[in-house]
This record gives structure tokens, C-alpha cells and sequence, in this order.
């Protein structure tokens, strides 16, 4: 069923397509910080799809768009992103309500200078020091990068409250997509 702009004129009214990409990127940021912890959105093979908090690491930039995870790769979302590498990381703040939905794919990255670009030591309790060679560093073999890269950036952005007059739908927020094009990036399928 496509999208019917009277019967939805919530979507409709709320979608701001007269942002410019660089805005929309620093407001997405915003989420992002504002969030802090994201949704990471994976499929198994049998089609069944599994979600586990993930916050990103290193620093935000107005011009990078790619959301960078370190992880343990002897996880099972490993395994589902060996079978379909198409993810979906959502965000939401709940102090302001605005929200992010970014569509696109996981790359793995296992190069160690990667992984120590962007390693925290706070990170370590999530792997565990289980001997020699698992110490639960940046140089476990274990620890990799996951970077997803978009196709689409969905989120909505709050405003201030608004109040319906005359029989009109408020629009509390803005509706706002980036895709692969303005952020200059080649759409995957």
C-alpha cells in the first residue's frame, strides 16, 4: 500500500524537505548525543530479526554520517551479519522525543589501527579478560569495528508543543530523511 498523503496528513504536514544536508546532518547528531544508545537491528537466517543496544564510538563530526561500533566478534550478530548485512540502528532521545531510524549496511572492519582509533577503555568490561590471548584490549582478537554505512536517515526532529486549531493536525516536530546522495555516498542494496 503506498503512502496517501490525505488519509496521513500527520506525515504529510510533519515532512520538512527544505533543510539543507548539512543541517540535517548536525541535527541528526544531535539525536545521536542526545541518545547515546542505539537499537542495532540484525536478520537471522531464518529471517527473524534480533536488536541489542550499541553506543557509537569516536568523535561526531558534522560531515560523518557512518556510525562506527566496536564489538565482539565471537558474538551471534556476527553470524546474522555473515548472512544479511542490511541493519537498521534507531535512537531515541527520550528528553526531547526526537528520534533516528538510519537504514544501510555493516561493514567489519578487523584492521587494528581502526580499532584502536576508536578503542575506550570503559569498552574492556564487555569482553572480558578470559586469558592470554582474550585479555579484552584493543589488541583481542575478538574486537572489531562495525561500521554502518547509509542508504537512508529517517528521524524526527521535536519542536515545541503544538495545538491543533480549527480542526487542523498539530505538528509538534519535523520529519526529515538524508540520503545517500546528499551525504555523498553510493546507495547499497
Amino acid at each position: 500500500m503506498s503512502h496517501n498523503v490525505q488519509l496521513d496528513p500527520y506525515t504529510a504536514n510533519a515532512e520538512n524537505t527544505n533543510v539543507s544536508p548539512s543541517q540535517k546532518m548536525k541535527d541528526f547528531h544531535e539525536i545521536i548525543r542526545g541518545a547515546e544508545t542505539g537499537m542495532l537491528t540484525t536478520r537471522a537466517s531464518d529471517g527473524c530479526l534480533h536488536a541489542r543496544a550499541m553506543t557509537p564510538v569516536g568523535s561526531y563530526s558534522e560531515s560523518r554520517v557512518n556510525l562506527i561500533f566496536i564489538a565482539n566478534n565471537a558474538s551471534p550478530k556476527f553470524q546474522e551479519l555473515q548472512n544479511d548485512a542490511h541493519v537498521n540502528v534507531s535512537f531515541f532521545d527520550k528528553s526531547s522525543t526526537s528520534w533516528a531510524s538510519f537504514s544501510g549496511f555493516a561493514k567489519v572492519i578487523e584492521d587494528r589501527s581502526v580499532i584502536k582509533e576508536h578503542w575506550d577503555t570503559r569498552i574492556s568490561g564487555y569482553f572480558g579478560d578470559v586469558d592470554e590471548t582474550h585479555k579484552g584490549d584493543e589488541n583481542d582478537p575478538r574486537v572489531v569495528v562495525i561500521e554502518v554505512v547509509p542508504n537512508e536517515v529517517r528521524y524526527w526532529l521535536a519542536k515545541s508543543g503544538g495545538i491543533s486549531r480549527g480542526g487542523e493536525v498539530p505538528i509538534p516536530g519535523e520529519l526529515r530523511t538524508i540520503n545517500a546522495k546528499e551525504v555523498g555516498l553510493p546507495m547499497v542494496v
